[in-house]
């Protein structure tokens, strides 16, 4: 059963359009899916290096600007120069915006990694900040606080198939879910790779993993490409399916989310995000539904606080530890030894 249940798992996913007739519960489906793969790429960094990013919606708003800049055509001028940027498609923007985010993923682990706990944490929000500014204040390329609207959908196909413009939210539904499964993928494969287990072993015990060989910034900073370009999708991702996005994209709550999506799913887990993300994305919707808006935060809060208490390890490896334990004796056997001991 346990070997079938991640099969289980999927084929439910993959069928939730066909029965769920509620567009705005699908639409919340289909953000905290976006929010989920950000999460996988953070769990990336804090849960298999132990390195808290709280500056990583800095890589989610770089793909997404990125992305829709790209695909929205944009003149500007530097230097006395005046640049010009045609319009180009959406899927060269998203992976642009990707390719973007994890180059700056590299930057800032490649700086921010002679550093450790508390002074790694300011710098990452210190880039945020920096990155929310540039937004907010280059009014000339991002539009400031107006936004950027009009921003195109994802279009897929090629001249042989025809092109395919993902308008209906069950369309943007199954590529979210598609990214969602390539990202699960991807961490899967790191994590099991000899990098992977060098990560590991930089968590646990970094003075230990420096004295058998192992290059601690060359491993810092590739997890950190990979999780900001995972980000960056995820951003890219979230600009073509808005359609508008502004600086508000870079608030600090976009990370905490992403760090709660983490924590109670299980950190260093690679279901802990996709557990964690459903719960908290599809919480405060139900909480709407059947709450009044001057409780439901509160209760949010409550869910949140008693996850962390019971399940101080998270969800998924509760989970785990449940399927793992031994079958209890049965009562006939357990008395039989008692009376062997006697």
């Amino acid at each position: 059963m346990r070997r079938l249940l991640p099969y289980l798992v999927i084929l439910f996913f993959a069928c939730v359009p066909l029965w769920l007739k509620d567009q705005y519960f699908l639409h919340t489906l289909v953000v905290s899916g976006i929010f989920i793969l950000a999460a996988l790429s953070l769990n990336l960094l804090l849960g298999y290096t132990g390195q808290l990013s709280l500056g990583h919606v800095a890589f989610f708003g770089i793909g997404a600007y990125v992305s829709a800049l790209t695909t929205l055509g944009f003149e500007v001028t530097l230097f006395g120069h005046t640049f010009v940027h045609g319009q180009w498609p959406a899927v060269v923007g998203l992976v642009l915006g990707t390719i973007i985010a994890g180059l700056c993923g590299y930057i800032i682990g490649r700086l921010s990694f002679r550093v450790r706990g508390a002074y790694f944490v300011i710098v990452t929000v210190s880039f945020a900040e920096v990155t929310r500014l540039v937004a907010l204040n280059w009014v000339e390329l991002t539009n400031g606080p107006l936004a950027l609207p009009g921003i195109p959908p994802l279009t897929l196909g090629s001249d042989l198939t025809g092109y395919v413009t993902l308008w209906a939210k069950w369309q943007n539904y199954y590529v979210v879910l598609f990214f969602i499964a390539l990202g699960y993928i991807i961490i899967k494969r790191i994590v099991n790779s000899p990098y992977g287990r060098a990560m590991i072993a930089l968590r646990e015990n970094e003075s230990l993993a420096m004295s058998v060989g192992i290059d601690v910034t060359r491993y810092l900073v590739l997890a950190a490409i990979i999780s900001a370009a995972m980000a960056g999708a995820a951003g890219g991702l979230y600009a073509h399916y808005l359609q508008i996005i502004d600086p508000m994209i870079f608030m600090f709550l976009n990370t905490v989310t992403m760090v709660i999506m983490v924590i109670t799913g299980g950190k260093g887990t690679l279901a802990g995000p996709l557990v964690g993300g459903l719960i908290f994305g599809i919480a405060p919707v139900l909480l709407r539904e059947y709450v009044g808006p001057e409780v439901q935060w509160i209760l949010y809060g409550v869910l949140m606080i008693l996850i962390v208490f019971i399940l101080p390890q998270g969800i998924v490896p509760a989970i785990e530890r449940w399927f793992s334990r031994p079958p209890a004796a049965p009562a006939s056997l357990a008395l039989t030894e008692k009376g062997e001991q006697a």
